[in-house]
């Protein structure tokens, strides 16, 4: 088997993350969980992924499904199917793990899984961030991390429709 063989297994279920997390846990791995839609990868999710990466031993991505997009973003939205946007994120070295959620927050997966430290990227309050609340609870920390200015997914595709793929 090749390591590329390896990326569809970090797609996972909720039994089996909670299951993976348990292991991790057992060899005293440190658990981060961060979550997005991450419909066209950009400059922007790297760095917010990669920031993330580095609070924790492993790191859970959750991933809004496609009806959750819509819902969230309208109809345009997603560009890509969930099982795209879902093998993308699995194939990059910081991503231990994928998980899909179809609700409009990842409460309930946060809840499933209590990460240790939990982030969210952008001008959110702790306060505001969904899970916040259960994970200080259970000793976690939560994170707030910077966005990279110039970077966001409906601006990349605003500027698509402007000048063409090439940004001519």
């Amino acid at each position: 088997m090749n390591r590329s063989d390896l990326i569809p297994q970090k797609i996972l279920t909720l039994p089996e993350i909670m299951q993976r997390v348990k292991q991790w846990r057992l060899t005293g791995k440190k658990i981060a969980f961060t979550n997005g839609v991450f419909d066209l990868l950009h400059e922007g999710h790297i760095f917010s992924l990669s920031q993330a990466a580095k609070e924790a031993d492993c790191l859970v991505v959750g991933l809004n499904d496609d009806a959750s997009v819509k819902r969230l973003k309208g109809d345009t939205r997603p560009v890509n199917k969930q099982e795209s946007r879902a093998l993308l994120l699995a194939s990059l070295v910081i991503v231990d793990a994928v998980v899909l959620f179809g609700e409009d927050t990842p409460l309930e997966l946060i809840k499933a899984i209590l990460p240790d430290v939990l982030i969210k990227g952008g001008d959110y309050t702790v306060e505001q961030v969904a899970g916040a609340r259960e994970v200080m609870a259970n000793k976690g920390r939560v994170v707030i991390n910077p966005v990279i200015e110039g970077f966001s997914t409906t601006s990349l595709i605003e500027r698509l429709k402007e000048n063409g793929p090439a940004g001519r």
